[in-house]
């Protein structure tokens, strides 16, 4: 039984290896040989911040893994110009607590406890690549990104190792902040960066348009949107339905929610779209940031898994304007990324050794 920091997952994980551990995992999805919960949330409404304790479940066969993410989080809602934004913390701000608890489904044992803050960031961004690989123009060279923080990074470092990108503009609403990130991205990547004052000067002309921001409100306008060109997100309320309407094509890694037309009382569709508890009034669920679930979560469409399984299309001419949803399959994605980072960290005698029985017990439940 091991326990894994960020830094010790960060020295062995790269992109790539992310990549393949999610198309590893996504072909067992299209086989039946690997399932996951959508993400479910359970709000305590404490002033004047939310508590939200979110969790997240996903096990494939082949890979041999389960596992569960845990949050434990204090939400901050506020106006950011013109953008609402959510942000959070543990105990104080700077400071979180997400762990992932991972098992081996062949004997049940209990292998790892991680850090989850690098290998969420790394298993969204390569979500993201896989959409752009399966459904963006194989020419794809510019990337308008708006959003310049740890997921527009990972998104960023993902989308580069499928496409050849030339060109990245950047738009984010504080200056100093887009421009750290283009330094970054220069220095990194060896990528043409150009940092915008808004954010329809970094969509117009790009092939690949990524939403990677914390807002609760919709950051592109449907006008922006060009032929030829894909889009992705992180949030379900970064593009609206407005943006889907103007798309030839949507997919989606798989149902983000639990969308029901009769839901238990006491619930919502949070902010993140996810099927969430509340142990609040009425008056305090209000105050939660919807999600427009139902518009972006379409079950008719198509997934990766089908894209890579060859059950869909995809995209069928240059033309067509894509979109993917990137929402859903999140404990499935913890399993697989979270797996692989814990074979690589054994194998180089990376982790804090815990002791097993510790986590095992002879009282049968």
């Amino acid at each position: 039984m091991l326990f894994l920091t960020n830094e010790h997952i960060q020295e062995v994980l790269d992109m790539k290896t992310c990549l393949d551990a999610m198309e590893d995992a996504y072909r067992d999805l299209s086989k039946n040989e690997a399932a996951y919960r959508p993400r479910i949330d359970f709000y305590v409404p404490r002033e004047p911040h939310y508590y939200r304790w979110g969790t997240m479940e996903g096990a494939s066969r082949s890979l041999g893994y389960m596992a569960i993410r845990m949050k434990s989080d204090m939400l901050v809602w506020e106006k950011n110009g013109e953008f609402e934004t959510e942000d959070k913390y543990c105990m104080e701000p700077g400071t979180y607590c997400g762990l992932i608890f991972l098992l081996s489904v062949r004997n049940g044992e209990p292998l790892a406890l991680m850090n989850d803050g690098y290998l969420q960031h790394m298993r969204v961004g390569a979500c993201a690549g896989l959409g752009v690989k399966y459904l963006s123009r194989q020419n794809s060279k510019v990337l308008g990104m708006l959003g310049s923080g740890g997921m527009a990074r990972t998104y960023t470092q993902a989308i580069h190792e499928v496409r050849d990108i030339e060109l990245l503009r950047v738009f984010s609403p504080t200056k100093a902040n887009r421009e750290a990130f283009a330094a970054e991205m220069r220095e990194q990547l060896g990528l043409t960066v150009e940092t915008c004052d808004d954010a329809e000067t970094a969509c117009r002309g790009a092939d690949i348009v990524a939403l990677a921001t914390d807002s609760l409100v919709q950051v592109m306008k449907p006008e922006w949107v060009e032929p030829g060109m894909h889009i992705t997100n992180v949030r379900s309320n970064e593009a609206g339905p407005e943006i889907l309407a103007k798309c030839d094509l949507q997919a989606r890694l798989g149902a983000s929610t639990l969308v029901l037309d009769n839901p238990p009382p006491g619930t919502v569709h949070g902010s993140d779209g996810m099927f969430a508890y509340i142990a609040g009034t009425d008056e305090e669920k209000t105050k939660i940031p919807p999600s427009p679930i139902r518009e972006i979560d379409n079950a008719d469409i198509g997934t990766i898994p089908d894209l890579m399984a060859g059950t869909w299309p995809g995209r069928t001419s240059d033309q067509q304007v894509t979109f993917l949803n990137n929402q859903g399959t999140q404990g499935l994605q913890f399993a697989a990324v979270g797996g692989t980072a814990f074979e690589l960290a054994k194998a180089k005698g990376l982790g804090h050794p815990l002791p097993r029985e510790w986590f095992l017990q002879d009282i049968r439940d």
